[in-house]
């Protein structure tokens, strides 16, 4: 650090001190953060060793390591967000916070009352039952024999949709992912991507200091709740009450 051997607990000033680590200047990230409208096909990971296309492949060259948060199957297109903003990213994926992924659906038949009922419910798969969903907008289009749907889920298991549906004898034909709280695809081409604007940004910081506080608020409820079931001790020298 500026030309000397750093020691445990010396800090340094990004905006000030040089810091360098093997003789490369290390530089200050600032949070980062995109959309990307993911095709079929892509893979929404940094590096792929089978060399196909992967999601970095439709950003423009950047400095900051970006990183996608969470994943979409090579077969689902739509949105991805991806940046450096560690916060951020645990706030949208941790199972506890429930973020809302919008998705559209098309599948093959017609999907009827009783199969959306159930939708909403929950499934039972392999791996246990789904959470409840919320399934809007069903429309079938008899001359195609596909029903399209919108299907708003709060919980990633592992190509869930598809599982669900295939379940009550609908196989799905497209999905497309079009929400993820509070950022919406809109009308990004496919293959594109754009950097997040103001509003956008300013919606994803008042989502994470939200988490924060309602972690916060939880962990004092336990601690309270810890303290109010430890057993009193009596005080010293106290009397004792005798029946009669």
């Amino acid at each position: 650090m500026n030309g000397q051997v750093a020691s445990l607990g010396d800090r340094a000033d990004p905006e000030r001190d040089e810091v360098k680590l093997d003789g490369e200047r290390l530089r200050l990230q600032r949070p980062d953060y995109w959309l990307v409208n993911k095709p079929v096909g892509v893979v929404t990971t940094v590096r792929d060793p089978e060399g196909r296309r992967t999601i970095l492949d439709l950003l423009p060259q950047q400095e900051a390591r970006l990183f996608p948060v969470g994943r979409l199957d090579r077969d689902t297109a739509g949105l991805v967000i991806l940046t450096n903003d560690g916060d951020l990213t645990q706030a949208l994926l941790h199972p506890s916070k429930e973020i809302d992924r919008e998705y559209e659906v098309s599948v093959k038949g017609e999907l009827d009352d009783r199969a959306c009922k159930r939708l909403e419910r929950g499934i039972r798969l392999e791996d246990g039952w789904t959470a409840p969903a919320r399934v809007t907008r069903v429309r079938y289009d008899a001359e195609l024999e596909r029903t399209q749907l919108h299907l708003t889920l709060r919980e990633g298991r592992k190509r869930q949709i598809r599982r669900s549906l295939r379940s009550l004898g609908h196989p799905v034909v497209a999905l497309r992912r079009i929400r993820m709280g509070p950022i919406r695809l809109g009308r990004l081409a496919p293959g594109e991507a754009r950097r997040l604007d103001a509003g956008e940004r300013a919606a994803l910081a008042k989502l994470v200091r939200r988490e924060t506080r309602t972690d916060s608020t939880s962990r004092q409820r336990r601690g309270n709740a810890a303290r109010k079931a430890r057993p009193r001790k009596g005080k010293p020298g106290g009397s004792r009450k005798h029946p009669g």
